[in-house]
Order: C-alpha cells, then sequence, then structure tokens
C-alpha cells in the first residue's frame, strides 16, 4: 500500500544506497509498481520528478538515484488504491502552493472519507489535479494551516498533529511533507526513521527500514516528528503534550 522515502541532512548529500534500495521496492521488492516520484531541494527551491511507470522500471529514477544531490527529499512509490487509476495526475508526491511557500506532499494509507469532507471546504486553499485521497488529504492540511498561518513556533505543527489525528481516524494516515526547509513526518501505524550525527546530522525516514535495519527505530502510533537541516526540532506524540522544541 505504497512506500514513502524522506531525508533531511545539514549538508547536502547523494543518498545513492538508500535512493536505489527503495527503487527497487517500486513493484520489484515490494509491490508498488504503480508510479513513483522524488521531489528534492537544489538551489533553494524544490524540484520534482514523477512517473506513472513502476519505479524498478524506470531508467529515469536510476538517473536520479546516482545524481541527485540535496539536503531534503521526499520519495513515493505507488500502489494505486484509491482510485485504482495509474496516471501522472495520480502519481505522489504532490505540490501545491500555501501560506507563501511551496509545499510538498506523500502518502502511505487509505482515507476515502476525506475527499467528501475536503469538497465540503467552502475555502479550499487548493483543488486537487488528480483523484486520489491523498491529494484531497493534502488540501485538507494545507487550508487549516492556511487557517492558523498567523501562529508562529511550534503552534502550527502542533496544529498539524491534531488535524493528522483526526484524518487518521478515518482510515490509514502516514505521510511525509515539506515547506521547503523542514521534513515534516506523521506515522500513523506504519512509519521508521534512522538518524545519524556523523560525518553530517541528518534523518531518513522511510515507510518500511532500509540498509542498516537494526538502527531504524519505529514511530509511536500517531507521532508527527519535524526536522531541519538533519535535526530533529519538533516531535509531537498523540495524546500527550510532550514535544521538543
Amino acid at each position: 500500500m505504497c512506500e514513502l522515502f524522506g531525508m533531511s541532512a545539514s549538508t547536502a548529500v547523494t543518498a545513492r544506497e538508500s535512493l536505489t534500495e527503495f527503487r527497487r521496492r517500486g513493484g520489484l521488492a515490494a509491490d508498488n509498481p504503480d508510479g513513483w516520484g522524488i521531489a528534492w531541494r537544489e538551489n533553494g527551491a524544490f524540484h520534482l520528478t514523477k512517473e506513472p511507470l513502476p519505479a524498478c522500471e524506470s531508467a529515469l529514477f536510476a538517473e536520479l538515484c546516482a545524481s541527485l544531490h540535496s539536503d531534503l527529499v521526499v520519495a513515493h512509490v505507488r500502489k494505486a488504491r484509491f482510485p485504482p487509476v495509474n496516471s501522472l495526475g495520480n502519481t505522489h508526491p504532490f505540490q501545491s502552493v500555501c501560506c507563501g511557500k511551496t509545499w510538498i506532499f506523500a502518502h502511505n494509507g487509505l482515507v476515502p472519507d476525506i475527499v467528501e469532507i475536503e469538497l465540503a471546504n467552502d475555502r479550499p486553499v487548493c483543488r486537487p489535479e488528480g483523484e486520489t485521497d491523498s491529494e484531497y488529504a493534502f488540501c485538507h492540511l494545507l487550508s487549516h494551516l492556511a487557517e492558523n498561518s498567523a501562529a508562529d513556533g511550534a503552534a502550527p505543527f502542533a496544529g498539524l498533529a491534531a488535524v493528522s489525528e483526526l484524518v487518521a481516524a478515518h482510515g490509514k494516515f502516514n505521510f511525509l511533507m515539506s515547506d521547503g526547509e523542514h521534513l515534516i513526518a506523521y506515522g500513523h501505524d506504519r512509519l521508521h526513521y534512522l538518524e545519524q550525527a556523523t560525518p553530517r546530522e541528518s534523518v531518513m525516514i522511510a515507510t518500511e527500514p532500509l540498509s542498516g535495519g537494526a538502527n531504524w527505530a519505529p514511530f509511536r502510533p500517531g507521532e508527527l516528528r519535524i526536522y531541519r537541516q538533519g535535526r530533529i526540532v519538533g516531535r509531537i506524540p498523540v495524546n500527550s503534550e510532550e514535544a521538543l522544541a
């Protein structure tokens, strides 16, 4: 049911080994053959490349594994379920502008009820270009962020954790999201992270552990983690006041 990969680091790196392994999960090592996408930050802006093709068969993905050099990455391999249509518009990650920033979003799970909930929103920030519940959920989160854009510090992320929990109540909702500065990860029921301090501060996040599996740690159910330049700057467990700032 789709898989996610994200990376945040203090300096730009290639992440060739991890991306190559993740590419295999797009139809070879796992049953996610219905499209792939990678968003990465370069020269201060997001670049987004995706195809409605199996990642394991994509020459373009293989090329990016070798050449991509970035300090912030969000990637996805898709198993088409809602809808079961393999198209470019339904391929993650999705991109939209909100609150003066360009946002990237990729989802693992199934929350079909969010489509009607967001369609009933009379002040939407965006409307999906595709048909997936994932992209409707993305617009739903952005609408919430826009309503609370006057807040600062950890408050927007605390609000994001709360609305993510509400969306997750309608199904399964694991996601990676970025505003071009932070890597934001919500683990409803299936997400892992690997933090490293040397030779640079970095974190990798994946649905299932990649290489070095023994060192990967699972998210607590319903946990939101926020990273900036490889360092954790916020952690909001579900139903808890515990947080780092």
